[in-house]
C-alpha cells in the first residue's frame, strides 16, 4: 500500500497494529479541518490494509489534543451557517463517525488533556487507557457551542446521564482517576507507560478473531439505537454467518486441543 502523505498527523503499522498519532504538539495538539480529514483518511487507510487488525489512536507531546484551533475558530466567526455545517459534518463529524463506526477496535491513549474535540474522538473509540494526570473536558458550553461529534449521545451512555450533565453543563473537568471511577476511562497507567500498555491491548485485540470482533462492534453500536427484539433478529444472522467461519473452527479447535488460536479473518 502506498503511503499518505500527512501534514498534522503520522500513520505508522507495526505487525498487526496501526497508530494513527496526531502530532502537532507544537500547537498542544489542537485540532483544525485538515487534522481532522487526515485523521479520517488514516482510518480508511487502515480498515484497508490487510495487516492491520486493531489501531491505536495517541498523541505526541504533553495533551492528546486541547481542542480545536483556535485560529479556524476565529475563521468560524465569518461563516454562514451553511459553510459551518459544511465543515463540521465533512471533516469534523467525519473523524469522528471513522473512528466510532470503525470496524477494527481502536484503543485510545490519552494524556494531558483532552478537550472537546480531542475529548469527543476519545469517546469514539472502543478503549481509552489514560495515564496519571491527565483529564477530560466537554468545555463546548463555555464558548457558548455544544458537543456536535457524538459526546452527547455517547457520554450519557457511558457514564449516566448526571454526569453527563455535569460535563455538558457545565464544561466540567474530569481528572484521570474519577474518570476511571465512572468508566470514562478503561485504565489509567503512569505517564511513561501509556503507549506500550495501548499497544498490549491493542496486540492482544489483533490476536482475536477480526470477523467476531467487527460482528461485537456492530452489535454493541446497534443495542444502543434499538430494542432487544430487534437485537435477538440481528445478532442470529450474525452469529450464523461467525459459526460458518474458518476462524469459529480454528476457535473450537484450539479450545480443544488446549493451544492458542490462529486466527485469519476468514
Amino acid at each position: 500500500m502506498t503511503a499518505m502523505a500527512y501534514e498534522d498527523i503520522r500513520v505508522e503499522v507495526d505487525g498487526a497494529v496501526g497508530s494513527i498519532i496526531i502530532d502537532r504538539g507544537v500547537h498542544r495538539n489542537s485540532l483544525r479541518p485538515q487534522s481532522l480529514g487526515e485523521i479520517a483518511a488514516a482510518v480508511d487507510q487502515l480498515v484497508a490494509d490487510g495487516r492491520v487488525r486493531a489501531i491505536v489512536f495517541r498523541a505526541d507531546g504533553e495533551h492528546f489534543s486541547a481542542g480545536a484551533d483556535f485560529a479556524f475558530l476565529g475563521k468560524i466567526t465569518k461563516m454562514s451557517a451553511a459553510e459551518i455545517r459544511e465543515q463540521v459534518y465533512t471533516y469534523f463529524q467525519g473523524a469522528a463517525r471513522r473512528l466510532y463506526n470503525c470496524p477494527k477496535p481502536v484503543v485510545a491513549a490519552v494524556q494531558g488533556a483532552a478537550i472537546t474535540v480531542g475529548c469527543e474522538l476519545s469517546l469514539a473509540c472502543d478503549f481509552r487507557i489514560v495515564a496519571q494526570g491527565a483529564f477530560f473536558q466537554e468545555s463546548w458550553v463555555k464558548l457558548g457551542i455544544l458537543p456536535p461529534l457524538g459526546g452527547l449521545f455517547l457520554l450519557p451512555r457511558l457514564i449516566g446521564l448526571g454526569r453527563a450533565t455535569q460535563m455538558a453543563l457545565l464544561g466540567e473537568k474530569v481528572e484521570a482517576e474519577e474518570a476511571k471511577r465512572i468508566g470514562l476511562a478503561s485504565e489509567v497507567v503512569p505517564i511513561e507507560r501509556l503507549n506500550d500498555r495501548a499497544h498490549e491491548l491493542a496486540r492482544e485485540l489483533a490476536d482475536m478473531a477480526p470477523m467476531a470482533l467487527a460482528a461485537v462492534k456492530r452489535g454493541l453500536r446497534r443495542g444502543l439505537e434499538t430494542g432487544m427484539e430487534a437485537e435477538f433478529d440481528a445478532n442470529v444472522a450474525a452469529q450464523a454467518m461467525l459459526l460458518s467461519s474458518e476462524d469459529f473452527k480454528e476457535g473450537l479447535g484450539s479450545v480443544m486441543e488446549r493451544r492458542s488460536p490462529v486466527f485469519k479473518g476468514l
